[in-house]
């Protein structure tokens, strides 16, 4: 695996890649951090990057400008730079990208939602896959879901909570794979259907086996005031529900992974990512090819 910092205008991104692609090209997958992170946290809050080699990924993580009241992706400011960052990707891979994911957790999840709306972003991405980001058919938030009061922060009214952490109305008029992971103490439960899976004539959903990790994560919510079951404690092993709706046309790949006594927070235990990997690698690509 090579690692290196690419600067794109004074504002860099770490992009990990395969000593050299596979013969059947690479998988392409945009590591988008939450509010109030960055891309070094989110690049150990989901290690992709550990895959690269073994099954032929390309990733690369990203940081947003906005850092007041605290970072976040915003429109204006970072819109035209993660299109520059996928440019300067398939730049690199001309005709080898046969899939294109985005791969992006909480805020970042919410702001990937708002780009798959667009056709520049519909034309391009095979796959979604939101990291406590939000669900197409959305799973209900447990209550008090958020970050934790910090020391002399007045809370949050719950009318602006649930602005900040709901998903866009309705469903994208695009077409792609996707894949929802989250903790059980963020949500309420998750739905046993998928109005996504539905649309594309998919059939009730079938569970796999669970995947069982040994090892925790790596990373976790260090900011002080403490933390909460639903934002997220301290890493550790555990156990994930792994759900798929079979039978999608063209092949997509729509799928729920629970993580069993797990927040918002923790980072993603290996075994947790290997199956998400698998999911992405696994799904039908192409549209950088058909687009360009």
């Amino acid at each position: 695996m090579i690692t290196e910092k690419v600067d794109l205008d004074g504002r860099p991104f770490t992009l990990d890649r395969p000593d050299a692609p596979a013969e059947d090209g690479v998988v392409f997958v945009l590591n988008l951090h939450g509010a109030g992170s960055l891309g070094p946290w989110q690049r150990e809050y989901f290690p992709v990057h550990d895959h690269v080699d073994e099954y032929g990924l390309v990733v690369a993580t990203p940081t947003a400008q906005t850092k007041v009241p605290f970072r976040r992706w915003v429109a204006e400011a970072d819109d035209a730079y993660l299109q520059a960052v996928v440019e300067d990707v398939l730049a690199r891979y001309p005709g080898q990208v046969r899939s294109f994911w985005l791969a992006a957790h909480s805020q970042g999840s919410l702001t990937s939602n708002r780009l798959l709306r667009t056709d520049w972003w519909a034309d391009r991405v095979d796959g979604w896959l939101s990291l406590g980001g939000g669900r197409l058919g959305q799973a209900p938030l447990a209550e008090g879901f958020g970050p934790p009061l910090q020391p002399g922060q007045q809370p949050i009214p719950p009318e602006v909570r649930a602005r900040m952490f709901s998903v866009a109305e309705g469903l994208p008029s695009a077409e792609f794979s996707f894949v929802y992971t989250a903790g059980e103490h963020e949500i309420v439960s998750l739905p046993d259907t998928s109005p996504w899976a539905e649309r594309f004539g998919g059939g009730d959903r079938v569970r796999l086996d669970d995947v069982v990790d040994d090892q925790p994560g790596r990373i976790h919510d260090t900011r002080p005031g403490g933390s909460t079951l639903a934002w997220g404690r301290l890493p550790g092993p555990g156990t994930a529900e792994v759900y798929v709706y079979p039978g999608l046309r063209g092949d997509l790949v729509v799928a729920d992974v629970l993580r069993k006594g797990k927040g918002h927070t923790e980072g993603l235990e290996p075994q947790v990512v290997r199956t998400l990997v698998e999911f992405m690698v696994g799904a039908p690509g192409g549209k950088v090819q058909r687009n360009r």
